[in-house]
C-alpha cells in the first residue's frame, strides 16, 4: 500500500501501475466515475493521470492508474519550504488552466452541489432550504472544476506536476472551485500523521494569499465573488462529515447565511 485517504487505498500494481481501491462501503460506482472522469481531462490536454483499467478486488472496485513517481506538492512544500512561493504560485496557475478548460460530459457543479446539500446529515431541512436558495441566485458556468484541488493531489513528477483524485470533476463556475480550495489551503484539517503538519499549519495562510493573489492576476475576478461561493463550499465540505471541521463550519455556514440577510437556525 502507497497510500490511505477517506474513501480508498492506493497499492502499487505491477511496476508501472497503481490500483485505487474504494473502501468497504463506498458505491462501487464511485470507481467508474473516477475513470470517466479522469479519462476526460487527460484526452483534453489537462495534467492527469492515464487511465489504465477497472478491477475489482476481494468485492471491492478500483481504478489502474499510470504509475506517476515524484512527491506530492504538499510533501514538497514540508521538505523544502523556501519553495512556498514558487509553489503557491505552481497552483495558482494549474488551477487557472483547468478553468481555461470545458467538458460538456461532466456532470453540473451545480447538481452535485444540490445533491450534496440535500443527503447532508448535519444541516436542519429549514437550513438546507436556505442555502440552496442562494446556490439559485448564483452564476452558473462551463469550466472543468476538480471539486478537491489541493497541494496533496497535485504530484510533481518528472515530467511536470500531475493532478490526481479526479473522482469529484464537475462542470461549473470556475470561482465555486476556487472558493472549496480556499477553504482548504486556509481552514481543512490537516491529520496528524501528515508530516510537518506545524509547519503547514504556520503557513498556510500565506500560501493561500500567494496563490489566491496569482488566480486573480491570471483570471481576474472579485474576492466578493468568490466569497459568495463560500456558504455553498462550507455546506458541501459539511456533508463530508469530518469531525474536527464540524463546529467550525456550521459557525461559518451560520455567519455566511446572516451576511446574505438570511434567518438564524437552530
Amino acid at each position: 500500500m502507497i497510500a490511505r485517504g477517506r474513501t480508498a487505498e492506493v497499492f502499487s500494481w505491477g511496476d508501472s501501475q497503481v490500483l485505487k481501491l474504494l473502501l468497504e462501503g463506498w458505491p462501487p460506482g464511485d470507481a467508474e466515475r473516477e475513470a470517466r472522469s479522469t479519462q476526460a481531462v487527460y484526452d483534453a490536454g489537462l495534467p492527469a493521470p492515464a487511465v489504465e483499467g477497472i478491477v475489482e478486488v476481494n468485492g471491492r472496485p478500483g481504478v489502474v492508474f499510470e504509475r506517476v513517481e515524484g512527491p506530492s506538492m504538499l510533501a514538497e512544500l514540508t521538505s523544502k519550504p523556501w519553495k512556498l512561493v514558487k509553489l503557491a504560485r505552481l497552483l495558482a496557475e494549474l488551477h487557472a488552466e483547468m478553468h481555461s478548460c470545458e467538458l460538456p460530459e461532466l456532470p453540473s457543479l451545480r447538481g452535485a452541489v444540490q445533491e450534496s446539500i440535500r443527503d447532508s446529515l448535519l444541516l436542519p431541512a429549514a437550513t438546507k432550504e436556505r442555502v440552496l436558495r442562494v446556490l439559485r441566485e448564483l452564476p452558473d458556468g462551463k469550466a472543468i472544476c476538480h471539486g478537491d484541488f489541493h497541494p496533496e493531489n497535485i504530484i510533481m513528477s518528472p515530467r511536470g506536476p500531475i493532478i490526481i483524485d479526479w473522482n469529484g470533476a464537475v462542470q461549473g463556475n470556475p470561482l465555486a472551485d476556487v472558493a472549496r480550495t480556499s477553504f482548504l489551503l486556509q481552514m481543512g484539517d490537516v491529520p496528524s500523521f501528515v508530516a510537518g503538519r506545524l509547519l503547514i499549519n504556520a503557513s498556510r495562510a500565506w500560501f493561500h494569499s500567494i496563490y489566491l493573489k496569482r488566480y486573480l492576476r491570471l483570471r481576474p475576478a472579485s474576492r466578493e465573488e468568490i466569497a459568495a461561493w463560500e456558504l455553498l463550499s462550507a455546506a458541501v465540505r459539511l456533508a463530508d462529515e469530518i469531525p474536527k471541521e464540524k463546529d467550525q463550519l456550521l459557525a461559518l455556514i451560520e455567519a455566511r447565511l446572516k451576511a446574505q440577510g438570511q434567518q438564524n437556525y437552530t
